[in-house]
């Protein structure tokens, strides 16, 4: 499991508007909502999601979707995530060992 934190300019309301000043950097999913990211993937048969969280100042994480066939090339090279080499080797061995 990879996750990525996307941080905007201050004042900006949606994060796609402003591609060329975003941050993003590795940040560690939360125990629980790891927990049931798996559980739903399982409850749906999905062997992988694209998961979209809004986190509050507080660190609360707000689920707002999972795309089964969600884009992840981008976010891989931005974030430094070896998310290529999870889908290969879910595609060749039929799980990933990676986390």
């Amino acid at each position: 499991m990879f996750s990525a934190r996307i941080t905007a300019p201050p004042g900006v309301v949606d994060w796609r508007s402003e591609y060329r000043n975003l941050v993003y950097e590795p940040v560690t999913c939360p125990e629980g909502i790891r927990g049931a990211l798996v559980r739903l993937l399982a409850g749906f048969d999905l062997s992988f999601g694209a998961f979209d969280f809004a986190v509050t100042a507080d660190d609360a994480w707000w689920f707002l979707e999972c795309n089964p066939n969600g884009q992840w090339a981008w976010l891989r090279a931005a974030a430094g995530l070896p998310i290529t080499n999870a889908i290969a080797d879910l595609l060749a061995n039929g799980a990933s060992h990676h986390d």
